[in-house]
């Protein structure tokens, strides 16, 4: 696949996803999500893609935000049309049954925080900046962000970054829960396709399972989260992939997963 605005480049089954504006601090316009959406969906159906690293181009941004010159021309039923439409990639990376890693290496703030925070999990350069500045335009977050957030942190601290537009270094919002590990800039895309590549390793079905488990069952109560996760858990057994990696644990071999 090829993009005006997008860098794909696959190794050992593992996609790195570049969002390639660097001119324009990565941010996304409609052109952009659209292509995201054709990617994603596309990496997503790629049987040799089994974990993604998504990133931004450049040094100094992951994605610096929706672009503002563009909604700056929108109306109010344009900017609704907007947030869904960016909406709609947001939850397209949480529906990937592949993992998805963030390598935060610049600015994410907006619309780039929200694309981050819809990935599995961030890791972050030291020079990564976090927050949602969009009360200092006169809106909100549009794209997901309250609400993952919200999830992800609590409603609390959400409430403060979103109310006040601060932003939050990677040590800050490595303690507040936003980022997994931070690591120098030079090394972080390398940190991040090596645990892809260890995500690569187990089954696609296994983990994509244990993907759909967590984020649904964020929106069930305990119980019925309980039982969604013991019907997936069921389903695997009837997997080329449970057979695999059974088998293997038992003949003391390594397994090699198929991801049927």
């Amino acid at each position: 696949m090829e993009f005006k605005n997008l860098l794909i480049e696959t190794v050992d089954n593992v996609a790195t996803l570049t969002v390639n504006r660097s001119r324009s601090l990565n941010s996304l316009n409609s052109e952009v999500l659209g292509e995201l959406e054709c990617a994603l969906y596309g990496l997503d159906l790629n049987a040799d893609v089994r974990a993604v690293v998504l990133t931004g181009a450049g040094e100094r941004a992951f994605v610096a935000g929706a672009d503002i010159k563009e909604m700056s021309a929108m109306n109010a039923p344009e900017a609704h049309a907007f947030a869904r439409k960016g909406q709609q990639v947001m939850l397209l990376v949480k529906r990937m049954k592949k993992p998805v890693i963030a390598a935060v290496n610049g600015y994410a703030l907006g619309g780039g925080l929200e694309l981050a925070l819809a990935c599995d999990f961030i890791y972050a350069a030291t020079t990564a900046r976090f927050g949602f500045p969009e009360v200092t335009l006169g809106i909100m977050p549009g794209f997901g962000g309250t609400q993952n957030l919200a999830r992800l942190i609590g409603p609390n601290r959400a409430n403060e970054m979103i109310f006040t537009g601060r932003m939050l270094d990677a040590d800050q919002a490595r303690a507040w829960g936003i980022v997994n590990e931070v690591f120098p800039p030079e090394e972080l895309v390398a940190k991040a396709r090596e645990t892809a590549r260890a995500i690569a390793q187990v089954s696609t079905l296994g983990a994509g399972s244990a993907k759909d488990a967590i984020a649904n069952g964020l929106n069930m109560g305990r119980e019925d989260g309980f039982r969604y996760e013991a019907a997936l858990f069921g389903v695997l057994f009837a997997t080329e992939d449970q057979r695999e990696g059974m088998g293997a644990f038992v003949e003391k071999r390594r397994a090699v997963f198929t991801g049927k």
